[in-house]
């Protein structure tokens, strides 16, 4: 499922905030708050802003990867390995997981294999700066899940809850459906009040 085919269904429900009973990634449990009036929010939809329980909603980014040639604004992939990006609070220094390439996804846990190396070895080093030159920013998630689970692997899940992912381990099979988005998309506003999108990655 791509990006133009979730923006062509018509499946916006009327919500007066993003709680819309779309659970959302495990790793940013405690760490997001809800938006009020979200815009074009669709019933498979999660969104969220990042904001930690201390409050902070302005981060810097820092990553592995590299920018899209022809989008500037986008971290991908290098030919060696997924992207991994952080978000770091700019009052205590706490970094913050938004997406590891190697992990989170439906094709991260269910297609494609990658080497000790390919993982461990992705020092998220690089501060990200927008265009306009800043590198502080608001940072909204969204997460899209149009896999039919329940459909597709309730037959797969054992006795204790359990699934195997494709590298052979078994994780929760609640946890898998949260982290195994199809797609997902993050976006940075800067203290001007611009917005760009500097993550889009289909994932299944």
């Amino acid at each position: 499922m791509g990006l133009l085919d979730i923006f062509k269904k018509d499946n916006k429900p009327n919500s007066p905030t993003t709680d819309n009973g779309v659970l959302g990634p495990t790793f940013l449990d405690g760490l997001t708050e809800h938006i009020k009036d979200p815009k074009n929010l669709y019933s498979h939809e999660w969104r969220r802003q990042l904001k930690t329980a201390s409050g902070q909603t302005k981060f810097k980014i820092k990553f592995y990867g590299q920018l899209n040639e022809d989008n500037k604004n986008l971290i991908v992939r290098t030919d060696f390995s997924p992207s991994l990006v952080l978000a770091v609070d700019n009052s205590t220094g706490q970094e913050i997981l938004l997406f590891d390439g190697c992990k989170h996804g439906y094709n991260a846990l269910f297609c494609n294999t990658y080497t000790d190396e390919q993982i461990k070895n992705r020092p998220a080093t690089i501060y990200y700066t927008d265009q306009d030159g800043k590198d502080t920013f608001e940072i909204v998630i969204s997460t899209y899940t149009g896999i039919d689970y329940n459909n597709e692997f309730v037959d797969e899940v054992d006795e204790n809850g359990l699934i195997e992912i494709i590298d052979g381990t078994k994780i929760e099979y609640e946890k898998v459906k949260r982290n195994g988005y199809d797609t997902l998309q993050i976006w940075a506003t800067n203290d001007n009040g611009k917005t760009i999108d500097f993550v889009s990655e289909e994932l299944a």
